[in-house]
């Protein structure tokens, strides 16, 4: 049985997005029950201005607030070094950091070119690299931009190998506005997969356009065994108008587990915490596995008279 390694960003990437904000002692109490779900690693905030992100204004307080489990990996996202210094106080395992390989989607999202985001971001690899914290790089739009289209593999693999060649110990391939296709994904992997096997490669997928499953496993064909996702199917991109957010967990985990793998995770304690983001967040959640339930959770069969509806009732006694 193969393991997997399911990295959970439903109180970063999910919660940036809300309108609700989330209290503070709730998100340190969600962070702590997905402690106990069994994933590898949980994007537990971002470290950016409280203006630019209010819904995220109490990183410091949740990084110190929750129970830390052994064996899970504490990541925050942090955009410069003002963040990572932040980021660092609080005792993270790792630092996220972000540009995009579309050079018109990160100008739209970051405000700025690639190549300054790259050098602010160096200047965030200097700082931390004098500590023992762990650095990830996600490049967004590596599979398709919503402005430019199509992406192509050798800017991915550039982008890359410039951070790699810093000392990134991960990469994370992220499918921004859900623009990826399963062909697509396989062949990408494996270049990646190929020119640089000592990252740590993650693949980020977005279900805007109902592929994120078939991307996943596209991937794993590939040989990609880290995936992010995001409890309920929460979180999303401004520029994928119609987006419904991040891959799904506990959908992720369900088909992943039917077709034997093992993700190290709890699917029953992963629906439980589930269940709790409507109250959090003030609205229904995407998770089809929340509403109709696992493959196997079966039903008690209904009484015979009421075994089908009135007119197929009428048309067994005409007899036609």
């Amino acid at each position: 049985m193969k393991r997997l390694y399911i990295q959970e960003v439903a109180t970063r990437d999910g919660f940036q997005n809300e309108k609700q904000f989330v209290d503070t002692d709730a998100k340190i109490a969600l962070v702590n029950a997905l402690s106990a779900c069994g994933f590898a690693k949980i994007e537990v905030t971002s470290f950016t201005s409280p203006k630019a992100i209010p819904a995220l204004r109490d990183a410091e307080a949740v990084m110190h607030g929750i129970a830390r489990r052994d064996g899970v990996v504490y990541t925050a996202l942090v955009p410069n070094v003002r963040g990572a210094e932040r980021a660092l106080s609080c005792g993270v395992d790792e630092v996220n950091l972000v540009m995009s390989v579309s050079e018109t989607h990160n100008r739209a999202n970051l405000r700025m070119s690639r190549e300054q985001s790259f050098a602010q971001l160096c200047e965030v690899i200097g700082v931390v690299k004098a500590t023992p914290v762990a650095i990830n790089v996600s490049l967004s739009t590596s599979m398709g931009c919503p402005m430019e289209g199509d992406v192509a593999a050798e800017e991915v693999l550039r982008w890359t190998e410039r951070f790699a060649g810093l000392g990134a110990h991960g990469v994370t391939l992220c499918d921004t506005t859900g623009m990826a296709f399963p062909s697509q994904m396989k062949a990408l992997c494996e270049r990646v997969r190929e020119a640089f096997p000592a990252l740590e490669l993650t693949l980020h997928f977005h279900n805007t356009r109902g592929m994120a499953l078939a991307n996943t496993l596209a991937a794993l064909s590939a040989g990609i065994d880290r995936f992010d996702a995001s409890l309920g199917g929460i979180g999303g991109c401004p520029y994928a108008p119609g987006a419904t957010g991040n891959v799904c967990t506990e959908e992720l985990v369900h088909m992943l587990e039917l077709d034997g793998y093992d993700t190290g995770v709890n699917l029953t304690a992963a629906l439980n915490a589930a269940a709790l983001l409507p109250g959090l967040i003030g609205h229904d959640v995407p998770s089809q596995i929340l509403k109709a339930g696992r493959r196997l959770d079966l039903h008690e069969a209904p009484p015979v008279d009421a075994g089908c509806a009135p007119a197929q009732q009428a048309f067994a006694k005409e007899g036609a």
